[in-house]
């Protein structure tokens, strides 16, 4: 197991590599960057103080120019050795100043992380909470009206993008009945209200994205966790319990249910993606400035800085992810030997 794990820690590096490398490239040769907006802007200042009657029509932009952009953007260098001195200061967290906000990459990182830190492990402890009882009581009474009903109820959420749900529900709750705040992660007046009021405030106003987030994950994780325990029922060991004598509680709790569980360790690892990352269109819609909306703003404004910031610790995150439902998987099955 240890030289295992020691090897996949080593296979984290070529790929966390490949990957920005990758991504790095791109973003180096796709066009409409912040030179080519830097330019449109001046020249479009020049177009404006021509037809107000300053300067005149043949005023361009100068080669000097130019190549202070490309200086100012770290653009004047080879694109190995761009990446090169790019890659020296992410191993030291530094990825840049952000061409939008004119602050550190990892500020911002680190400003938005918090709120979608808070969605994420809010999604994740009610999906869980949610999903395995639901799924537990759908394999108990199979083909019944309780398991038809609630297998209607659980296909429409796995069916309804999360963002077509955020709309009804901005629509229906927010906008129509005025029952929830539709927009932002605080009211206006946070600093003046109480603790309490504080804590009422940052709940209602989670209600609706909440629900948004939770439509597809505890749809996918109802029905994994009853089709594995259906599974396990019907499997010749619990058989084999039942005739040696065990009690029905024993054979459902200690054998068949236990054993059902395995598949949610093997997918634990990977909601560390979800909770860090976020969802750039939830949050777009409702307004919150997590990190999801923060890469989809830097996508669109061709702020590479942060795209790149963003991107290598999904990347990094989603990668130890995987080790972890690796360990977890090997911990809740006693037949997996990593080797």
């Amino acid at each position: 197991m240890r030289a295992y794990l020691i090897k996949r820690f080593l296979l984290l590096i070529p790929t966390l590599l490949g990957i920005s490398m990758l991504v790095f490239m791109i973003s180096w040769i796709v066009p409409g960057g912040p030179i080519e907006q830097e330019i449109s802007r001046i020249r479009f200042s020049q177009q404006g103080l021509t037809q107000r009657g300053v300067g005149g029509s043949d005023s361009l932009i100068s080669e000097e120019q130019i190549e202070y952009l490309k200086k100012f953007y770290g653009f004047d260098k080879p694109i190995y050795e761009a990446y090169w001195d790019w890659q020296k200061r992410a191993l030291m967290l530094d990825f840049g100043i952000s061409y939008r906000y004119q602050e550190p990459v990892l500020d911002l990182v680190l400003e938005r992380m918090p709120i979608s830190l808070y969605f994420g492990l809010v999604t994740t402890i009610i999906t869980y909470l949610i999903s395995v009882p639901l799924g537990v009581m759908k394999a108990v009474y199979h083909q019944t009206i309780f398991d038809n009903i609630s297998s209607f109820i659980v296909f429409l959420g796995y069916a309804i993008p999360s963002f077509i749900f955020g709309l009804l529900l901005i629509y229906t709750l927010g906008a129509n009945f005025d029952w929830l705040p539709i927009s932002g992660f605080t009211s206006d007046n946070f600093d003046e209200l109480g603790a309490w009021q504080k804590v009422g405030d940052v709940i209602k106003h989670s209600i609706l994205p909440t629900a948004c987030y939770l439509i597809g994950s505890f749809a996918y994780m109802t029905l994994l966790v009853k089709n594995s325990l259906l599974e396990n029922l019907g499997s010749p060991f619990v058989r084999s319990a039942v005739a040696m004598g065990f009690s029905r509680y024993q054979v459902f709790f200690h054998h068949a249910l236990r054993n059902s569980l395995i598949p949610l360790a093997a997918t634990f690892g990977q909601t560390i993606t979800l909770v860090f990352a976020g969802s750039f269109l939830i949050e777009k819609i409702f307004n919150i400035d997590g990190m999801g909306l923060l890469g989809y703003q830097a996508v669109t404004e061709r702020d590479y800085p942060v795209v790149m910031g963003t991107l290598y610790m999904s990347t990094l995150l989603f990668l130890v992810g995987n080790i972890i439902s690796d360990i977890c998987l090997a911990k809740a099955d006693a037949r997996i030997r990593f080797s």
